[in-house]
């Protein structure tokens, strides 16, 4: 999962930073929202491409992954729905791909090599510590400590 969430994320940071840091590029992609009928355009552009950027880095990190995936599911349905509706599969491919990377990490999680598989492990260990009696002989602690 490591690969593919990187590509994906790289890829989803890669495709809206212009708009991040070019507020002519996001009027750009709220005029073709307006264009397409898509109700408050420039709201729905800022929060698809801030959502895309910030989802990108949770998935390159791996970091409450199955969240941000289903958010892309949800951005790239719209996606797909209001922009590649027609032109068939080749133009659509991209958002296909995103689409379905997103599902395959909502099933999947971020895998081993992530910030979500490091912060499992760590709590599964303090809480599945085995516990010990303490000095008194009355309450139980972990072996942890806490």
């Amino acid at each position: 999962m490591l690969f593919v969430r990187l590509i994906v994320g790289f890829h989803l940071m890669w495709g809206t930073q212009d708009n991040l840091l070019s507020w002519a590029r996001m009027l750009e992609f709220r005029d073709f929202l307006s264009a397409a009928g898509v109700p408050y355009p420039l709201f729905a552009a800022q929060l698809s491409v801030y959502a895309q950027f910030l989802c990108g880095l949770l998935f390159v990190i791996g970091l409450i992954i199955r969240p941000a995936a289903l958010v892309m599911i949800i951005n790239f349905i719209a996606a797909l729905i209001i922009a590649h509706r027609t032109g068939g599969y080749e133009p659509a491919a991209p958002a296909l791909m995103m689409l379905f990377s997103s599902i395959a990490f909502l099933i999947h999680g971020a895998g081993r090599a992530s910030l979500d598989h490091f912060r499992t492990t760590r709590t599964e260990r303090h809480v599945g510590a085995p516990a010990r009696l303490d000095e008194n002989g009355g309450s139980m602690i972990s072996v942890y400590g806490h």
